[in-house]
């Protein structure tokens, strides 16, 4: 038990120092979370509105697809983002392995089946009338799809902010496809793991205090805009 306070108590001045490692894994990992839940937005819901809003053959199985993807370990994800940046994969040339730019895709990856299924949730909801009034009163048909959008915002806010959550606590895609560079794309999770492997068990328990605090975060305003 005193081996936990005192790793607490010198992982609150870790983190009130602002260790320099202790801020970089925490900007490198928002950094990398926002990029990816930025991109896996503009996939998502568009897939996701497409889907609630068409009829079309195999639909039930896009949705079922959709589903499944949602809980796609991230290694896998991790896996083919390697076997398509690395060297002898088809991106190889463009050498993105092990840059921060390879974990915004495997994030992407990771966020946008979810945000298309929050969006498709948040759509299939919503009063089916809304987008077949707008489309009699004379508006095209983006105009009332924006109209619908205007009327589920809360969900559409939803679906990023778990696609967010989805991407900052994932360490799969960040070791494979970052490599966990210290000062470059080491990430917050990829340091916890590196770092407590190495012994040094307060620094990652102030990094797993501070993802622990944004997971909080994230989570209650996750809350609140589904009670809305």
């Amino acid at each position: 038990m005193d081996f936990l306070v005192s790793s607490f108590a010198a992982a609150l001045r870790l983190i009130g120092s602002f260790s320099p490692d202790v801020v970089d894994a925490v900007r490198t990992s928002l950094s990398v979370s926002a990029g990816a839940t930025v991109f896996a937005s503009l996939i998502g819901i568009p897939v996701g509105l497409h889907v609630a809003l068409s009829e079309f053959p195999l639909k039930r199985l896009v949705v079922t697809i959709l589903n499944t993807l949602m809980a796609i370990p991230t290694v896998v994800v991790g896996l083919l983002g390697y076997g398509f940046l690395s060297r002898q994969g088809p991106l190889g040339v463009l050498g993105l392995l092990f840059t921060p730019a390879a974990i915004v895709i495997g994030g992407t990856l990771l966020a946008a089946p979810i945000v298309a299924n929050y969006a498709l949730a948040s759509a299939r909801g919503a009063d089916p009338r809304i987008v077949p009034t707008a489309l009699t009163l004379g508006a095209g048909r983006l105009r009332a799809v924006g109209t619908l959008v205007g009327e589920i915002r809360f969900g559409i806010l939803a679906a990023v902010i778990a696609g967010f959550g989805r991407v900052v606590a994932e360490v799969g895609v960040a070791m494979m496809l970052g490599g966990n560079i210290r000062g470059y794309t080491r990430t917050m999770t990829t340091a916890i793991a590196l770092e407590t492997s190495k012994g040094e068990f307060s620094f990652g328990m102030a990094l797993g205090i501070i993802l622990m605090t944004i997971a909080l975060i994230v989570n209650l305003f996750l809350s609140l805009l589904q009670r809305r």
